[in-house]
Order: C-alpha cells, then structure tokens, then sequence
C-alpha cells in the first residue's frame, strides 16, 4: 500500500477531519485502488495521527461507500459497479433537475456572478488538467443550485449521492479534454436559463449535463 508523501494539509481541521478528507481524495483519484487493502497503522504513522482518527475516519468511509470493513479482518477499498452507478445517478439527476427548476424562481443577480466565477474556475483547472479541484468546481456549481433552490431535504440527499459517485465522476474528468470542457458549456446554458428565469429549460439542461458521463459508463468501466 505505496502511501504518498507529497501532500498538502488543510489548515485549520481536526485530526479526524484532516483524515478523512486525505483518505477521500486518495480513493478518489485512485491513489487506493478499488480492492486495496487499507493498513490503519501505516496511514496512522504517513498522516502523523493515531490510529484514533483513523479508525473514525473509516467508519464515515464505509458509510460513504468508498471502503468494505471487515471487524478483526482488514478493510479494503470498495470496487465500483455499474449498476451501482446507474442506481445512484437516476435519482441524483432528478433531485437536481428540481433544484434547477425550483432556482429560477429564487435566482438573483448575485447568483448569476457567482455562478460564472465557479464555472470559470472550473474551466481553468480542467484546462490545467488538475482533475480533482475541478471536480471541486464541478461539486460547487451543483452544490449552488441546489442552494439556490432554498429546500433542505433536496440539498440533503444530494450530498449523500455525490459521495458515493465521486470516484466515477473523477474517471470521467480523466477522459480527453474536449469531453470535460463540454461540461462547462453545459453551465452556461443552466446559467442561462436560470438567468431568464425559465426552470423548465434549466431542469432540463441539468438533467442533459448529469447524464453525460453515463454515455460514457460501458467505455470507463
């Protein structure tokens, strides 16, 4: 279990905070790979942490889909499956397609512009093909509709979806640029139906944008 040093360390987290969000992103961008086993004492020792935070942090992995703990056994990186993916982005599509109609009718001047500075950041690292911040990116765009569109429950399941498809959606930034810069043309056109106030275009325009890297599935995995 090769474990990187080259790293940086958010500021201002807790131990168990610092943990699980470093384990996320190394299963993620495949530093783990799916099947891998995990060592809790050897990650203890790379992150400087007791095993304390380590331990904390697989139980929330687990939850998150991201790993398979076996008590008294080991624990490995989960593998990903298509039809867990297809199971998962119906319902995530849905929800944001709403949250897309339910925006429009909220939007303001200020969510326009802050709109397009996400997007923009997002184009910038895809262009710098640092994939796992413009993945970030692509999270935060979501994530501002979702907030936009002012209904808790919506925001709520959304979160817990995107979790468990992240590992997906970072194989599907890894594919020719052409492909990931159709992403953020894809945020335009939302921008622009929730700047005209039509929630039926951008519900539709999102649910277009989500269900692009399912074209993919059968090529990626």
């Amino acid at each position: 279990m090769p474990i990187p040093t080259d790293y940086s360390t958010p500021v201002r987290l807790s131990a168990k905070e610092r943990t699980l969000s470093q384990l996320q992103k190394w299963i993620i961008d495949g530093t783990f790979q799916p099947g891998e086993k995990l060592n809790d004492s050897e990650l203890a020792e790379a992150l400087g942490v007791s095993r304390t935070p380590i331990r904390e942090a697989f139980q929330l992995l687990e939850v998150q889909g991201l790993i398979q703990m076996f008590p008294g056994k080991e624990t490995r990186v989960t593998t990903l499956a298509k039809e867990d993916i297809l199971k998962l982005y119906a319902p995530l599509t849905a929800l944001q397609a709403l949250a897309a109609e339910l925006a429009a009718d909220n939007i303001q001047p200020e969510h326009i512009e802050q709109l397009r500075a996400i997007n923009a950041s997002f184009n910038e690292k895809v262009s710098e093909e640092q994939l796992y911040e413009a993945m970030e990116y692509d999270e935060e765009f979501h994530e501002t509709i979702l907030q936009i569109a002012n209904n808790q429950h919506i925001l709520t399941f959304c979160s817990s979806l995107q979790l468990h498809i992240r590992r997906y959606k970072y194989i599907f930034f890894k594919r020719p640029s052409w492909e990931t810069h159709t992403a953020a043309a894809d945020h335009e056109y939302i921008i622009q139906a929730l700047e005209a106030r039509n929630g039926e275009e951008a519900s539709r325009l999102m649910k277009l944008n989500l269900n692009r890297p399912l074209e993919h599935l059968d090529k990626i995995l």
